[in-house]
């Protein structure tokens, strides 16, 4: 078994399967506890792809326009709220996919989903794992993306990568991820995301 092959058979059983999309709470709610508004969350997804290379399995991500209203010009996974034509989260993840970056479905081999979580702007956040073909194209949407970029999945999986940081929200302190890298600065929730994949790779090692 090559190497790839061995990254994506340990990447299936840390994950939620297919068929059975996680129903259960938030993972992270307790950090948010007082700072939400209001009790209901809107459903949303996103689409961490990974991308096989010759160096091993990239992470797609995105740097978010300035102007958008939730979480301008951050770096995140393509994604977004769930549509009422949208069967489930996988194909609300797929679909913002297409929207955001250009990924077709057929591009796209969803594996399974972590946990669900909750934004400090009120989404409740499924995410779905994916591979992603290689020879892909990103188009992003001028509206809502400003660059599309990739990042060694084994650099985000390492825990010497990652640090907690304070910051103040409506006057209490809290601590949010930030990975230590320094083309681009990903923390919030996309670092969250990434933590708990590799809390999930972790209980299955």
């Amino acid at each position: 078994m090559n190497t790839l092959q061995a990254s994506v058979s340990e990447l299936v059983p840390a994950l939620h399967p297919l068929d059975a999309p996680p129903d259960g709470p938030c993972w992270n709610l307790d950090e948010l506890d007082g700072l939400l508004d209001g009790d209901s969350l809107v459903d949303a997804a996103v689409l961490v792809g990974l991308v096989p290379r010759e160096e091993g399995l990239q992470v797609v991500l995105t740097r978010r326009t300035d102007r958008l209203r939730n979480h301008g010009g951050q770096v995140s996974f393509p994604g977004g709220r769930t549509e009422p034509g949208d069967a489930d989260v996988r194909a609300a993840a797929i679909r913002e996919a297409g929207e955001e970056i250009g990924l077709d479905e057929a591009q796209i081999r969803p594996l399974g989903y972590l946990d669900p979580l909750a934004t400090i702007t009120g989404f409740r956040v499924t995410p779905l794992v994916a591979l992603i073909a290689a020879d892909y194209q990103a188009l992003p949407d001028p509206g809502e993306v400003a660059e599309v970029f990739e990042v060694p999945l084994a650099l985000l999986l390492d825990p010497d990568r990652l640090e907690r940081r304070e910051l103040e929200f409506r006057g209490r302190i809290r601590h949010v991820f930030e990975y230590r890298y320094p083309a681009q600065r990903i923390w919030g929730a996309t670092a969250s995301m990434l933590y708990n994949l590799r809390q999930r790779l972790e209980g299955v090692r």
